[in-house]
């Protein structure tokens, strides 16, 4: 049986499509349900011209998603992570965890749309592609840090700041000797 499909369907086709499918799958799902029409001419007529102004608002549409995605390749996500000895982290960075980040950053992103294949388990930089829509994909970076590290550096700029107070106090005190 062949139908024309009203609306997209995964795994069958998109809108406006001619698939050949089984006659129960059609009589009994698709056109109850009004994802399809049998095909005749009146109904191909009506489809082409749903698919004129079909084309019209996705040139629309695209437009406007190519200002997120041009957002979103210059994002750059950081997580801390404990690690072991050979770089391994300690559990792993999911969709969910790409999902909440990109919340915060202001993105609302679907965790479907996230297609990271299996989650990071390492430490490094990463490349993650997000479908924003349709076949449009952006691609968020990724870099996965080792805790310890942002502990000792935080720990460096504490020294230094109290190396620096050390010296202004120090300073103070001997100008004030000089000026008795």
């Amino acid at each position: 049986m062949k139908v024309i499909l009203k609306d997209n369907i995964e795994n069958l086709g998109r809108k406006g499509d001619i698939v050949e499918i089984a006659p129960g799958y059609g009589r009994n799902y698709l056109i109850p349900k009004k994802l399809a029409l049998e095909v005749s001419l009146s109904n191909m007529k009506m489809i082409e011209m749903e698919q004129q102004a079909l084309k019209k608002r996705l040139e629309k549409e695209v437009l406007s998603y190519q200002g997120i995605i041009q957002q979103l390749n210059q994002t750059t996500l950081s997580f801390v992570r404990k690690a072991g000895e050979k770089d391994v982290i300690f559990g792993s960075v999911s969709s969910s965890d790409v999902k909440e980040a990109l919340d915060k950053a202001g993105f609302e992103i679907d965790k479907k749309k996230i297609l990271l294949i299996e989650p990071i388990k390492r430490l490094g930089n990463f490349t993650v592609a997000i479908k924003v829509f349709h076949e449009q994909q952006a691609e968020v970076k990724i870099e996965v840090i080792k805790e310890e590290e942002e502990g000792k550096e935080k720990k460096k700029v504490e020294e230094e700041n109290v190396l620096e107070k050390k010296k202004e106090v120090i300073e103070s005190e001997e100008k004030e000797e000089k000026e008795k």
